[in-house]
């Protein structure tokens, strides 16, 4: 039974201890990491999904501890699929890249796209995915598929998961159809013209149907998925190895996803972060099933996404779930996931959804966080084993109190640091492992200046998440 007691006011003086004689230390990502990885976190790799986390949006040693993990799981345990907090479409740039999908050269920033369309992770915020981090970790995946000497089915791929690509999944239909059947391309422009005059203000879709009656084209987009799917076997007998016809679907899906997601909204924000969530979760169990039965995920997304919601606040008080706890509930021991913290340092961030990318110093850890407690510690770098039977028993029995987590996304608001970044967690019941850094830096983004959208809401309430 989870307690219902406020989080403790300070560090117990009895778990610091207990903590500092359970950890293992690293000196730095460069030097002894890999080898912490693989003495400390081998065992992880016997999952079916594996879900990494980040504390924040914009923090470098976040994506570079992942990259670092995923590497060690790919080259040792056979994971071939790494799914991503991003949209299906720019992600499709990547794997087109790592899988030798006929990519541009640089998927992370791409040039000489088709006209018309955008550029690969080029909606808010930019620095998320376009990025040196992630660039390094891209061009590695390339190479190691390639030096493994496998086909486009055999390599390790890079899928989407998220749902606000809603203008260009409905291009890519469209362009799919153009290929393999132009007559139902051209009905998939009349199903979705509409809501495509909607795709550059899709808050504004959901605005106007929830609140002042417009019909919206919910008939449109679910007719379109079930043509598509109805005529599988046909547009697979075209000389399609699958690959392009289920991404035709996963865009073809995201729409109608999408679509919902957007209208819901405008009712209840645990409705719309539960749609987005399943989403992800729906997403990557066709990537899975794609991939065939040996297949093994590996999830890049923040902490509020792969930690267990059951074992915080967003499920004690606001109803939330998130694909954590759907791959806890899916796949019980075969789903392991290890968050990522900091004390201090400074993050890639905006101040305002929509706003440019500012470099803003993170304050100390809050009196009563689990971010207090790791720096008591006194230790910059280390690894903890959560795991029942891997972590002491009596260090895992004082972590099962409840305490503050910080939660930063791609805005930050130190102002109000209390109110838009904690919430409350029982820290062994949310994750399986946990990766600490005491300072941290911003990721080394390739742009500031974010592009001129109109948003009418925070979309990924209720803290950029």
């Amino acid at each position: 039974m989870l307690s219902s007691s406020a989080p403790p006011r300070g560090p117990d003086p009895t778990t610091t201890p207990l903590l500092k004689s359970s950890l293992t230390p690293f000196t730095s990502l460069t030097t002894d990491f890999p080898t912490t990885i693989a003495q400390h976190l081998d065992s992880f790799g016997h999952s079916k999904v594996l879900l990494i986390g980040d504390a924040s949006h914009g923090t470098s040693e976040f994506y570079a501890a992942r990259a670092a993990i995923t590497k060690h799981m790919i080259t040792h345990h056979n994971f071939s699929i790494v799914a991503v907090e991003a949209d299906w479409p720019d992600a499709e740039a990547v794997d087109r890249f790592v899988r030798r999908r006929g990519a541009r050269p640089d998927p992370v920033d791409p040039d000489g796209v088709k006209p018309g369309r955008e550029k690969a992770f080029s909606r808010f915020p930019t620095w998320m995915w376009r990025n040196r981090e992630t660039r390094d970790f891209v061009e590695w995946l390339r190479e190691y598929n390639i030096g493994m000497g496998k086909d486009v089915q055999g390599s390790v791929g890079f899928y989407g998961l998220d749902l606000y690509s809603l203008g260009s999944s409905m291009e890519a239909v469209v362009e799919y159809l153009d290929r393999v059947d132009p007559k139902m391309a051209e009905v998939a422009r009349g199903r979705y013209g509409r809501l495509m005059d909607w795709s550059a203000d899709p808050q504004e879709y959901g605005f106007e149907v929830a609140l002042r009656g417009l019909k919206g084209y919910e008939k449109e987009v679910v007719d379109m998925l079930r043509d598509l799917l109805r005529k599988r076997l046909e547009y697979l007998a075209r000389n399609d190895d699958g690959v392009e016809f289920h991404s035709a679907e996963q865009n073809a899906r995201l729409v109608v996803d999408a679509e919902h997601y957007y209208k819901a909204m405008y009712h209840a924000h645990d409705e719309s972060w539960n749609l987005r969530d399943t989403h992800m979760f729906q997403t990557l169990g066709r990537v899975l099933k794609h991939r065939g039965p040996e297949a093994k995920a590996i999830v890049w997304a923040h902490n509020s996404h792969i930690g267990d919601a059951r074992a915080t606040d967003m499920s004690w008080t606001r109803d939330e779930l998130n694909i954590g706890q759907l791959c806890k509930e899916t796949f019980q021991d075969q789903a392991l996931a290890i968050g990522c913290g900091t004390y201090t340092g400074r993050v890639a961030a905006a101040h305002r959804w929509g706003g440019d990318m500012d470099v803003i110093k993170v304050k100390p850890g809050m009196t009563g966080s689990i971010e207090e407690l790791m720096h008591s510690t006194g230790v910059q770098n280390f690894v903890l084993d959560l795991r029942e039977g891997k972590c002491d028993p009596k260090l895992r029995e004082a972590l099962m109190k409840q305490r503050l987590e910080r939660f930063i996304g791609v805005i930050y608001r130190p102002d109000t640091e209390r109110q838009s970044h904690y919430s409350r967690v029982v820290l062994p019941r949310q994750f399986d492992g946990f990766v600490w850094f005491d300072e941290t830096n911003p990721v080394d983004t390739h742009e500031v200046h974010q592009p001129d959208t109109k948003a009418a809401v925070d979309e990924t309430w209720p803290f950029g998440l």
